[in-house]
């Protein structure tokens, strides 16, 4: 299979129960509705919606070589997805979350680095990756193989071949964050952070600077997601774009910026503008909001399509 995607970076197992209101003292139980495990990860997740989307799909990253890393790779191919990218590792654990859902959705995630931490350009197939689209770069700020130089030298080298350049970061304390993350822009062609996130990154609580930021530092477009308040597009030198969110009751927000990821990408390869591309994503994430885990509710391109004909928006925010 010839990839028109692959996604590189955070492959992730999450372990999900709702809702939780509280953590009870000592050895007292807390009964929930509902556990589940799920593929999660910037780049394991978009693979999984991209996938159920028609999309054909590689992924890369690094696994643990025990049963979480076991299930990641076997939900994965049974999806269809080409893992032959994941590399096993030793001496690390695979990735994981576990993440108390609270009753409005958020969640609080408590995460072990584990093998992302292994990942780093030797493990790359850059064979695969040169024959797909689109490069979907997951997780930066919390891949210490690949953040920095050598995720400009991986950028760069998707461009040079010819591949869409799509990214996702997770911000990081780290005060040299920012300016390795605006290493990068110049090499990426769509940003699609949420919007808090890149606030924090572009040091502001505006969202016109911190998207004039982006675009001083380079990058083609910038795609914030915003939950409620719907998705700002803005390529570079032209106007911002507002598009209003789905009206849906939210039960987990696991997963949704994957999912948007995910629809948007579906959406380039379709030859759609970003706007076009931003309401397929807008409607994928709304559709995993609604249920518990990463995977939820997106299931395949008709349903999708039926749930953005069907549901009403919100107001068109600020």
């Amino acid at each position: 299979m010839t990839p028109a995607v692959v996604t590189l970076g955070l492959h992730i197992l999450d372990v999900l129960g709702r809702p939780v209101t509280r953590i009870p003292p000592g050895q007292e139980v807390e009964l929930l509705e509902e556990i589940t495990m799920t593929v999660a990860g910037t780049a394991a997740a978009t693979a999984v919606d991209l996938a159920r989307l028609g999309v054909r799909t590689a992924t890369v990253g690094a696994l643990g070589r025990d049963p979480m890393g076991e299930f990641l790779r076997s939900r994965m191919t049974a999806e269809g997805i080409d893992c032959s990218g994941l590399t096993d590792v030793d001496g690390l654990q695979t990735s994981a979350t576990i993440l108390p859902i609270r009753p409005d959705g958020g969640r609080p995630p408590l995460h072990v680095i584990g093998a992302s931490a292994a990942l780093t350009p030797a493990l790359i197939p850059w064979p695969t990756v040169e024959r797909a689209r689109i490069l979907h770069m997951g997780g930066t700020g919390l891949l210490p193989g690949l953040d920095g130089e050598p995720t400009v030298h991986v950028l760069r080298r998707a461009k040079d071949a010819g591949l869409t350049v799509v990214m996702d970061f997770i911000p990081t304390k780290d005060p040299a964050f920012p300016a390795q993350l605006a290493a990068c822009l110049p090499h990426v062609d769509f940003l699609l952070p949420n919007l808090e996130d890149a606030c924090f990154v572009a040091g502001t609580d505006d969202r016109r600077e911190a998207i004039d930021w982006y675009h001083g530092h380079g990058v083609g477009c910038t795609v914030l997601t915003m939950g409620a308040d719907g998705v700002s597009v803005t390529p570079r030198g032209e106007h911002e774009r507002l598009l209003p969110a789905y009206a849906v009751d939210v039960v987990d927000t696991t997963g949704c910026g994957d999912a948007f990821s995910a629809g948007f990408i579906t959406g380039l390869l379709e030859g759609r503008g970003p706007v076009a591309a931003a309401e397929l994503g807008l409607a994928a994430g709304s559709v995993v909001a609604t249920g518990l885990g990463s995977d939820a509710g997106i299931t395949d391109r008709p349903a999708l399509d039926r749930f953005a004909a069907r549901t009403p928006r919100l107001t068109v925010p600020a």
